[in-house]
């Protein structure tokens, strides 16, 4: 079975208010094994970010500004997902975005659960734990995750963690 985990790091908190995503990570496990199979890029969310999101993942305006659209990646992301599970934490937040980058294109993309099928580990870690914390963060903790390379959200870092904790809490 091919599951991608997923994660995005947006310009703030709600694409009801305009914000947009400003990186895609994937990473890729194929039979319960973490492969080097990723799909990552950052992207010109053509929009400020808040002062908050850019507290959480340190991407400049000025960085930003020179990354492709999202439009410009359509193509590969969709390539890279296509029929396979995705792993995501929260996936409420990763896929409203998604939605709304995919019904902002002129093409009639549908919504991603289109191309594959969505599985929620926020979800998972909630019936698992009840009344812990389920952050990312302290699914790491619990599960003996390294996570020294962490020093800020990164989308593509944030699924390797991920793809471990997943493994960990499924066995």
């Amino acid at each position: 079975m091919r599951q991608v985990v997923l994660d995005t790091e947006t310009t703030g908190l709600a694409p009801s208010e305009g914000h947009r995503i400003v990186e895609i990570g994937c990473t890729e496990i194929l039979d319960g094994v973490i492969t080097e199979n990723k799909f990552h890029t950052y992207l010109n969310p053509e929009r400020l970010v808040d002062p908050g999101a850019q507290a959480v993942h340190g991407l400049s305006d000025e960085f930003l500004h020179e990354q492709p659209l999202f439009v410009d990646v359509i193509d590969a992301f969709i390539e890279f997902i296509k029929d396979s599970q995705l792993i995501i934490h929260n996936a409420a937040f990763d896929v409203g975005f998604i939605n709304y980058e995919l019904k902002r294109l002129s093409q009639p993309w549908g919504s991603i659960e289109r191309y594959c099928t969505v599985f929620d580990t926020l979800t998972l870690a909630r019936s698992k734990h009840p009344g812990v914390d389920n952050s990312l963060d302290g699914l790491c903790r619990r599960y003996k995750v390294d996570t020294r390379l962490r020093i800020k959200h990164g989308a593509l870092l944030d699924t390797q963690l991920l793809a471990q904790v997943y493994l960990l809490m499924t066995q």
